[in-house]
């Protein structure tokens, strides 16, 4: 980040040490110097007091740092996203093979371990959709590239919202076509 060192030049440029810095912005010099040298951020608070006393806008204070912001939050999402998907991942697999020999084995019982199963993997479900709506990704296409950071063009992401409602038909439509299969080759496998 740029901050750090466009308030040392700022502060310095106005003969300021940083004592003197850390008064006129109410904060301790230790924080002046954790900011200097970016083991720190300033809060919105701070960065509108500076931009006062330097007498600049909040834009000119932070110009080079909104870029690295957005590729900081961009990151944080896709690690946000890739995590609750593996998971998801995980337990609609182990979904797959439970149910039936749960039943088997357990009887009823094995029966409602499996119903609280299958609550807990619809709450993960619930995190996924609500993280692909946040950032606007439904489509196959649209998951990989925003996994990568990367962004469809513009006549991508119109190809791909034509798609979106059919996909999902086709993915609920495989789900069953795959639990069904597993059911028969367990149902084959354990008797």
């Amino acid at each position: 980040m740029e901050i750090g060192k466009r308030i040392k030049e700022l502060r310095t440029s106005r003969g300021w040490n940083q004592e003197t810095f850390a008064e006129k912005t109410y904060v301790s010099r230790q924080t002046v110097s954790s900011w200097e040298n970016d083991k720190s951020y300033p809060d919105i608070k701070s960065l509108l007091l500076m931009s006062e006393l330097f007498e600049m806008s909040l834009d000119d204070l932070i110009k080079g740092d909104v870029v690295e912001m957005k590729k900081e939050i961009n990151n944080e999402s896709i690690r946000e996203f890739n995590k609750w998907s593996n998971i998801f991942a995980v337990a609609y697999f182990i979904g797959l093979i439970i149910p039936y020999t749960l039943a088997h084995f357990f009887g009823w019982w094995g029966i409602l371990v499996f119903v609280l199963y299958w609550f807990a993997a619809l709450v993960i479900s619930f995190r996924v959709e609500e993280l692909k709506k946040k950032n606007d990704i439904q489509t196959y296409k649209e998951i990989v590239a925003f996994t990568e950071g990367k962004e469809l063009g513009k006549e991508e992401k119109i190809a791909e919202k034509a798609k979106r409602p059919y996909q999902k038909f086709l993915l609920a439509f495989g789900s069953g076509a795959l639990a069904l299969g597993v059911f028969i080759l367990m149902k084959l496998i354990i008797g």
